[in-house]
């Protein structure tokens, strides 16, 4: 069993491990747009400023650009707020050499604020010792299944080393490198949540499962996340909140649970549920390689 993450002074503040979210802020940059699997509820074509969720995004940049997109909050009325600068998306974090490039840079000239990142775990436990390099702080990753055969459906392929798998042995090889991420991870001090998408008929019989294993890992807490129906599983009814409640108080007597997600858009700026993105509004079809 892994120790208890020794990393947590490294993350004072962050309004996703307990700082106070209605004065502590994040920034998340989207430097990100290639990704490595392809999960049956995501789809990152389609952005209006009006959408919150994961993959979304009004324009992509490079790691120059998000070092001015800092420098530009940090001077602006939201700098005194924020916290942590944090890289979700649109696609894979660690499927982009950008992610690094962004931290290094962002990590030169503001030491202060909190490094998190998003991953869906495939490439993490390769690209750990990088990304401790580059102090990073905390640590997502997103965990929808322990049954392989669940995790094949819930991943429609997954792309490992210039080799797409599929089904089972797909969701043997994302649930193992997860695992294995989240246990090094915390090896290296790094506080971890796990997040777990709830898609009803498909894992509820998988949270506690998940809970279980990411608590013997070490992970510090859990967000369990409803289903927003969209792609192959744009059919299913999502979860109520008073469904989700339920899933999450009977799973806090395993691990910790994290209740006032929002599941933020990649380029999401201020406080939890009071956003601020840099987009122009309207919407756009957002060019992301897969």
């Amino acid at each position: 069993m892994a120790s208890t993450s020794s990393g947590r002074n490294n993350i004072q503040g962050h309004p996703c491990f307990g700082g106070n979210r209605h004065k502590n802020g994040r920034i998340h940059l989207a430097v990100a747009p290639r990704c490595n699997i392809q999960c049956g509820y995501c789809t990152r074509r389609h952005d209006c400023v009006n959408e919150s969720r994961p993959g979304v995004t009004s324009r992509i940049q490079t790691p120059k650009e998000a070092l001015e997109t800092v420098r530009a909050v940090m001077k602006n009325d939201l700098g005194d707020i924020i916290k942590v600068v944090g890289i979700a998306g649109p696609g894979d974090p660690l499927a982009n050499e950008e992610t690094f490039e962004t931290f290094r840079l962002v990590g030169e000239e503001f030491p202060q604020l909190i490094k998190c990142l998003s991953t869906n775990g495939l490439l993490l436990p390769e690209s750990l010792d990088r990304l401790a390099e580059r102090g990073l702080g905390s640590l997502t990753v997103t965990i929808n299944a322990i049954d392989p055969v669940i995790a094949g459906r819930i991943y429609k392929h997954v792309l490992y080393h210039g080799k797409r798998y599929s089904g089972r042995e797909g969701g043997e090889l994302i649930i193992s490198r997860q695992l294995a991420g989240v246990e090094r991870a915390v090896e290296l001090g790094l506080t971890v949540k796990v997040n777990s998408v709830l898609i009803p008929g498909v894992n509820e019989q998988q949270i506690g499962l998940i809970a279980e294993r990411v608590k013997e890992s070490g992970a510090f807490v859990m967000n369990v996340m409803p289903l927003i129906p969209q792609a192959d599983f744009a059919h299913i009814v999502p979860p109520s909140p008073e469904e989700l409640e339920l899933v999450r108080t009977a799973n806090e007597k395993i691990i910790g649970q994290f209740r006032h997600c929002r599941q933020c858009r990649a380029d999401a700026i201020g406080l939890i549920g009071q956003d601020s993105q840099g987009a122009d509004s309207g919407c756009s079809i957002s060019q992301l390689a897969v």
